[in-house]
């Protein structure tokens, strides 16, 4: 059942960020049993070295922890749609055991998504280069640059913080429901578009894409279940492709008005991510983006996230078609050169320097 495209929408997740400021409700302090239970586990993890294509959350059990990951998860499939989670000792731990412990987090919560075309379950946020958005080569979670509000490819993205930056570097959280209550209270003529397909560049979302675009509309609401797919960046760069149709007046109207609701002081959440801050986000829920940072000089010291894509397999309605194909997912499945794959979580805890430079 559709609802009116130009009635507002009531939601635990139609939070403004002056709401979510008002309390910690949306942050999860771990008690020293949980992280007691997380670093033997995670040890566990490492020593047993299994392939992370095959391990099920039952090999690694977290009973002491089961309480707070069912709170996370309510949090995002009915809640405000994220949770950030803290107090993880990350500087007393190697990244391997940090991404041990982060990926059976993650096993719990769904199933770890293919993040490119190498197999790579991990993507690493970290700057291997000095590229800017400016130059169309580079990718965005290899840049020191701040991020358009975007989302994911996945049910839900997971960000793992392993090291701070020098200055710079907050997550930022826009909440989808309402940036379409937004729409619908100041243009409710141009609501209705975001119902539509609109292209999106998919090369400039993912150098390995097998296509130079793909269609999605931005609003899905069926029997209830609201969720967004947006990135005005790639809608905008995906008209430089002579093939995908030219936007409309009105639809360049909701591009510059959803712009401007993203520049709306009380509307988003800022929050610092410290080493070991864990946030969970159900990509239907919010849009996501990051301020520019500036890394310390040693390497060893640069701003580094760990990132999980997780499918979410609790019934979810979408409109069919619904936010960005998967390269080698969904369709677009590829035979990964075993040379080629990484299996081991001491292979896939550091970065690649053959691909997303």
């Amino acid at each position: 059942m559709t609802q009116s495209l130009t009635i507002p929408i009531e939601s635990a997740a139609a939070w403004t960020g002056a709401e979510i400021n008002q309390s910690t409700s949306w942050l999860y302090q771990l008690s020293s049993a949980e992280i007691a239970e997380l670093e033997e586990v995670g040890t566990r993890f490492l020593h047993e070295d299994p392939d992370l294509h095959c391990v099920k959350a039952d090999n690694y059990a977290l009973p002491i922890t089961a309480a707070g990951l069912r709170a996370w998860a309510a949090d995002m499939d009915r809640g405000r749609g994220f949770v950030l989670v803290r107090g993880l000792r990350s500087e007393l731990y190697s990244d391997a055991l940090s991404a041990a412990i982060f990926f059976v987090l993650g096993l719990h919560l769904g199933e770890p998504m293919q993040q490119n075309r190498m197999g790579d379950l991990f993507d690493h946020v970290v700057a291997t280069t000095d590229k800017t958005m400016d130059d169309p080569t580079a990718l965005p979670s290899r840049t020191r640059d701040r991020l358009n509000f975007h989302s994911d490819s996945s049910d839900v993205v997971g960000l793992m913080c392993l090291r701070g930056a020098k200055s710079g570097g907050e997550s930022i959280l826009i909440s989808g429901v309402t940036i379409y209550n937004e729409v619908v209270r100041r243009r409710p003529d141009l609501a209705h578009l975001l119902f539509e397909p609109w292209h999106y560049d998919w090369y400039r979302q993912d150098h390995d894409a097998p296509a130079r675009y793909y269609s999605t509309p931005m609003v899905s609401f069926v029997d209830g279940a609201f969720s967004m797919y947006a990135g005005s960046n790639v809608i905008r760069s995906a008209q430089d492709y002579p093939e995908v149709p030219r936007l409309s007046a009105a639809q360049l109207e909701l591009l510059e008005l959803m712009d401007q609701i993203y520049l709306e002081p009380d509307l988003p959440v800022i929050m610092d991510f410290r080493p070991g801050d864990i946030q969970w986000l159900l990509n239907y829920a919010a849009l996501h983006s990051r301020t520019s940072y500036v890394d310390f000089p040693q390497p060893e010291r640069r701003r580094h996230l760990l990132r999980l894509w997780l499918k979410r397999n609790v019934g979810r309605p979408l409109t069919p078609g619904f936010g960005k194909p998967v390269s080698g997912q969904g369709g677009n499945e590829i035979d990964v050169p075993a040379e080629t794959r990484r299996n081991r979580i001491s292979e896939i805890c550091y970065p690649r320097h053959d691909w997303g430079l």
